[in-house]
């Protein structure tokens, strides 16, 4: 699957807009409560909640205050939920 440009996690920019050479693509690979509830249209309490209920996967604790979800593992959880159907 591929990674989502910032326009599909945040609505800001166009996704067919090339990215300039060489620019990091690190920040792609993690999703902040805000982005996620912007993603599923819902409120971030309702992430936190789906993820403490283990409805969604578990957040990360990458440093600090600094919380977020696996790409990866948002990707997985969203083709488990197709399959579902």
């Amino acid at each position: 699957m591929a990674i989502p440009t910032r326009a599909a996690t945040t609505g800001d920019y166009d996704t067919t807009a090339p990215e300039p050479r060489g620019a990091s693509n690190a920040w792609r690979l993690w999703f902040s409560v805000k982005q996620l509830a912007r993603r599923y249209g819902t409120h971030e309490a309702t992430i936190w909640r789906w993820s403490r209920e283990g409805r969604f996967p578990a957040p990360v604790k990458l440093a600090g205050n600094l919380t977020r979800w696996s790409l990866h593992d948002v990707e997985s959880w969203e083709q488990a939920q197709r399959e579902r159907t």
